[in-house]
C-alpha cells in the first residue's frame, strides 16, 4: 500500500478511486503491486489508519538525505503556504457572517409573508395566484430551520472561543490565499535547506498566519539536521521578538526583515526609526537632538515593555513632525530588544540572503502546486491533513533527489 501512495503521488494520482484504477489498467502498477488489485476503500483506509506511519516515512527519508550528505545544515529558509481544504467559502462562517446571513433570512421569510398577506386580501372570486402558497409556506419552513441552525453555529462558535467554523472540514479555516483572495485552506510549513532545496522539516496547521512559527519549526529542523548551529531566513510574516529570543537561545540566527506596520509613517511624522537608541545612557535621541530617558517598566502583552520621554517635547519646534500626543512623544522598548536590532543589522549587511531566500524556499510550493498538482487536499482534519503533507513532501524529496544522485544511487542508499 506505501508503494502504491508514494508512486501516487509522485506521478499526480492521490484518489483512492483513480489508484484503484491504475493498479487495474497500469503495467508500473501492476509490477509494483505484484499484480494485487485492492479496491478503494481498503486504498483509503490504509492512509487513514496509518497517519503515524506516513509521518515516520518522510522522516526516515529525510535521514536518507542526510547520509547521503544532500542536506548542507547550515542555511534554511522558513516559509508558509495555503492549501486549499475540503470546504467551500460558503461552509465557512465568522459571527458576523453568521448575523448577516440570519438578517438576510429574516428580510426574505418577510418579504414571503407580505406576498401571503396580499393574497389573502383579495376577494376570493377574482383572485389570481400569481404563486403557490403551499410551496411559498415551504420555503418559508426550511429558512426558518436555517436560521435555526445558523443560531445554534453562533451560540457554539461564542462558547468555543474559536472566530470562525467550518461545517464540512472542523478544521480548517479561512484564509488570505495570495492571487485567490479569501479561502477556506490549512497553512502549511516547511523548513527547505538551501544547499539543494530539500525539505527538512514540515506542518500543516489551521493558522492563518506565520508569526507564531519561527522558533518551533527552526529548532525541528535544528534537531533533524543534528548541528550546534544554524541560520535561519525567513519572510516579514515571521517577525516576532519572542520566536526570535527562542531562536537565539538554541543557537539558531534569525534573518526576518521588519515590517513597515508603524501607523506614524502612515501620518507622515516620525517613526521609532528616527529615533537612535543609546545603549550605555540607556536612553533615546530624537532627531532634534534631545533624550527620551527612561521613566518606567510595565508588562503589556506578556512582555516586559520600558518607556522614555523628555520633559522639553511641549517646547519643540518640530512637535507637529514628530506627535499628536499634547504630553509630547513617548519611545517604548521591550527589554530584547536589542536582539531584534541586531537582527536587523544582519538583514542590512546581507542583502542577498534575502533574495536567496526567494529562490530556495519558494521552489518547493511552486514544484508541489504546479508540476505535482498537490495544492489542495482530499482529507479532512488537522492530524489526517498532516499525513497527507508528510506524502506530498516525501514525493517531493524523492524527486528532487532523484534529479541530483539519479534513480541507481538512491536504490543503493535505501537497500
Amino acid at each position: 500500500m506505501l508503494r502504491l501512495y508514494v508512486y501516487g503521488y509522485l506521478n499526480r494520482v492521490r484518489s483512492s478511486r483513480m489508484l484503484e484504477r491504475e493498479a487495474k489498467v497500469n503495467v508500473e502498477v501492476m509490477w509494483l503491486l505484484g499484480k494485487l488489485v485492492p479496491d478503494f476503500k481498503t486504498i483509503a483506509d490504509f492512509r487513514k489508519d496509518n497517519l503515524a506511519a506516513l509521518k515516520g516515512v518522510c522522516q526516515e527519508f529525510t535521514l536518507v538525505c542526510k547520509k547521503l550528505e544532500l542536506l548542507g545544515g547550515k542555511l534554511v529558509a522558513i516559509d508558509g503556504s495555503k492549501f486549499k481544504a475540503v470546504n467551500n467559502r460558503k461552509r465557512n462562517f465568522s459571527e458576523p457572517r453568521l448575523t448577516k446571513a440570519m438578517a438576510a433570512i429574516d428580510e426574505k421569510i418577510g418579504a414571503y409573508l407580505t406576498k401571503l398577506d396580499e393574497q389573502d386580501g383579495k376577494e376570493a372570486p377574482a383572485a389570481v395566484a400569481t404563486f403557490n402558497a403551499d410551496e411559498l409556506g415551504e420555503k418559508i419552513k426550511t429558512l426558518r430551520e436555517r436560521k435555526e441552525r445558523y443560531g445554534k453555529l453562533k451560540v457554539e462558535l461564542a462558547a468555543s472561543g474559536e472566530k470562525q467554523v467550518s461545517l464540512t472540514d472542523a478544521d480548517a479555516r479561512s484564509m488570505i490565499n495570495h492571487h485567490k483572495g479569501t479561502d477556506v485552506c490549512y497553512n502549511v510549513q516547511t523548513v527547505v535547506d538551501a544547499k539543494h532545496k530539500l525539505i527538512v522539516e514540515h506542518e500543516a496547521t489551521n493558522d492563518p498566519t506565520d508569526h507564531a512559527h519561527l522558533a518551533e519549526m527552526a529548532l525541528r529542523a535544528k534537531e533533524t539536521l543534528g548541528v550546534e548551529r544554524l541560520e535561519v531566513v525567513a519572510d516579514m510574516g515571521y517577525y516576532d521578538g519572542a520566536e526570535v529570543k527562542q531562536c537565539a537561545d538554541a543557537g539558531i540566527t534569525s534573518y526576518v526583515a521588519k515590517p513597515l506596520t508603524s501607523v506614524n509613517k502612515k501620518r507622515g511624522l516620525f517613526t521609532k526609526e528616527d529615533f537612535n537608541y543609546d545603549e550605555v545612557k540607556d536612553c533615546y535621541r530624537c532627531p532634534q537632538g534631545e533624550e527620551l530617558n527612561f521613566r518606567f517598566e510595565t508588562v503589556e502583552s506578556n512582555r516586559q515593555i520600558r518607556y522614555y520621554a523628555t520633559a522639553k517635547c511641549r517646547g519643540c519646534p518640530i512637535k507637529e513632525r514628530c506627535t499628536t500626543n499634547k504630553e509630547g512623544r513617548r519611545i517604548t522598548r521591550w527589554v530584547d530588544e536589542k536582539l531584534l536590532e541586531e537582527m536587523a543589522r544582519r538583514v542590512r549587511a546581507r542583502p542577498e540572503l534575502m533574495k536567496q531566500r526567494q529562490q530556495f524556499v519558494e521552489h518547493p510550493f511552486g514544484t508541489i502546486k504546479r508540476a505535482m498538482n498537490q495544492g489542495y487536499f482530499l482529507m479532512r482534519g488537522l492530524e489526517k491533513v498532516g499525513a497527507e503533507t508528510s506524502l506530498t513532501v516525501l514525493s517531493y524529496n524523492i524527486k528532487r533527489v532523484v534529479n541530483i544522485i539519479g534513480v541507481t544511487k538512491l536504490i543503493a542508499a535505501v537497500t
